[in-house]
């Protein structure tokens, strides 16, 4: 019966995969992409791939956090030390509220080659897992036409490439998505879902017994702390800019 239930699973195209260290579904939580990092005394940490030293990730690893490493997937950005490597005619629209940044092409073989580095990156500082960010291109106007199934077989070629360097692989907003996405992601980072009345379909990883971890931008709203407690998902209040310390619900 177990052999029957695992090639039933491999037709149905179901993914299996070993992650290094499971994220339990009530962690407490630190997201840090600007400034000096702060050691809140949390359990996970989501912080910058790029601005993070390998020390640093050692270091909060030596005192028993997961960390998870930010990086933009579906957004080029002028900044990085890599900007250079990718082709002009890979790039779309700018997003207009984020100077110096524009929607990536990720259907073409040379940019997910350049991503995949970044993964390489992620694995080589000792990264738990990653929060590839800006997964749902194909729904913002980005100038490149992306559909809606390219964004699915992206988003799916971006957790398998995770789950290959034994990386943990978080799911990015797209909450549109889940339906075709759940079964691929480890856990959720989503902002500002109940702003936009969409937090509800978390409910299908929690289901799967994953984590889904909240950003709200806005002040501190004990209403939305107790659905977010009811729903099971760690719900957080920060300032936009993701310099200091969020207040998260109890």
């Amino acid at each position: 019966m177990r052999l029957l239930a695992t090639l039933a699973l491999l037709l149905l195209g179901n993914p299996t995969w070993a992650t290094p260290l499971p994220i339990p579904a009530s962690s407490s939580w630190h997201l840090q992409l600007n400034g000096a990092l702060q050691t809140p005394n949390r359990h996970v940490y989501d912080i910058d791939l790029y601005d993070t030293p390998k020390q640093t990730i050692g270091n909060l690893k030596a005192q028993g956090r997961i960390v998870i490493c930010y990086f933009s997937a579906g957004t080029w950005e002028d900044w990085r030390s890599d900007a250079k490597l990718y082709p002009k005619a890979a790039l779309g629209k700018p997003l207009p509220d984020w100077p110096g940044e524009r929607w990536l092409d990720f259907r073409r073989s040379d940019v997910r080659a350049l991503l995949a580095k970044r993964l390489d990156l992620a694995r080589n500082k000792g990264c738990h897992g990653v929060d590839p960010d800006n997964v749902d291109g194909y729904s913002n106007t980005n100038g490149l036409k992306l559909t809606k199934a390219q964004q699915i077989d992206f988003n799916r070629w971006l957790a398998k490439e995770a789950h290959k360097r034994n990386l943990s692989v978080g799911l990015k907003n797209a909450v549109d998505l889940l339906p075709q996405l759940a079964s691929h992601f480890d856990f959720a980072v989503n902002e500002s879902c109940y702003q936009y009345n969409e937090c509800a379909g978390y409910s299908l990883l929690r289901s799967q017994g994953k984590p889904v971890f909240i950003a709200d931008y806005r002040p501190y709203n004990s209403k939305l702390c107790s659905q977010a407690k009811a729903a099971g998902y760690r719900l957080q209040f920060f300032k936009l800019d993701l310099k200091g310390v969020g207040k998260p619900c109890p």
